[in-house]
C-alpha cells in the first residue's frame, strides 16, 4: 500500500485508533450502542475495558510504559495490558485480543479475577480484570507499548505516572489476596 509522504505512520495509527467502534454501555453496564473511540472519549460515555495483569514465576508484574501516541495518559505507566471493548465484542475475547496485540502473548489461560467500576477524570469504565501467569518472550506493539519491565506489585505501585485505572486493579487484587507479596 502506498503512503502519502506528508502523512506519518504515527498520525495514521492515531486516526485508525480514534475511528475504532467501541461498545457503549449505560450506567448499569447494559449495552446501548456504539461510537467511534474519539466520540466516546469526547463525551465521556460509559464503556467496557479489559485489564490483564501479567505475572511471572517470581510474582513480579509486567509493567508497561505507554507510548506518547496514546490518547490518554501518554507516556504513563500501565500495570496491566488491556483496552476498550469493541462494538459487539465479548469481554473475554477483547482481553485475549489486547494481550496478543500489546505483548504478543497467546495461548495462555486467563483467570477472571475482578469486575470493577472506574469513574474518574472523565473516564467511565466497567472493567473486567484477568490474571495471567507468564514467563515467555514478549513482542511489544510499537504503537502502544514503549517498553516493559518486571517489578513486584508493591514496587510497581510506588512508580510515578501509574494510570489510575490499572493502579485501582492492582491495589484491589492485593487487598483481595489475589496478588501475594513476594519475599526477596
Amino acid at each position: 500500500m502506498a503512503t502519502d509522504p506528508g502523512v506519518s505512520s504515527e498520525s495514521t495509527t492515531v486516526q485508525r485508533i480514534s475511528d475504532e467502534s467501541i461498545q457503549l454501555v449505560d450506567a448499569r453496564n447494559r449495552p446501548c450502542g456504539s461510537a467511534p473511540r474519539a466520540t466516546m472519549r469526547r463525551y465521556c460515555f460509559w464503556h467496557r475495558a479489559t485489564y490483564i495483569v501479567v505475572r511471572n514465576a517470581r510474582g513480579e508484574l509486567c509493567v508497561q510504559r505507554r507510548t506518547l501516541y496514546k490518547e490518554v495518559f501518554p507516556g504513563g505507566i500501565d500495570l496491566a495490558a488491556g483496552g476498550v471493548v469493541g462494538a459487539g465484542e465479548a469481554v473475554h475475547v477483547a482481553a485475549r485480543r489486547e494481550l496478543a496485540e500489546e505483548l504478543g502473548i497467546v495461548g495462555v489461560s486467563l483467570r477472571h479475577v475482578l469486575e470493577f467500576v472506574h469513574a474518574r477524570n472523565g473516564n467511565h469504565i466497567f472493567g473486567s480484570a484477568y490474571l495471567v501467569d507468564y514467563d515467555g518472550p514478549l513482542a511489544l506493539q510499537a504503537e502502544e507499548v514503549a517498553e516493559t519491565f518486571w517489578l513486584p506489585p508493591e514496587q510497581a505501585l510506588e512508580l510515578e505516572d501509574v494510570t489510575p485505572d490499572t493502579r485501582q486493579v492492582v491495589e484491589t487484587l492485593i487487598h483481595d489476596g489475589a496478588l501475594v507479596a513476594v519475599s526477596r
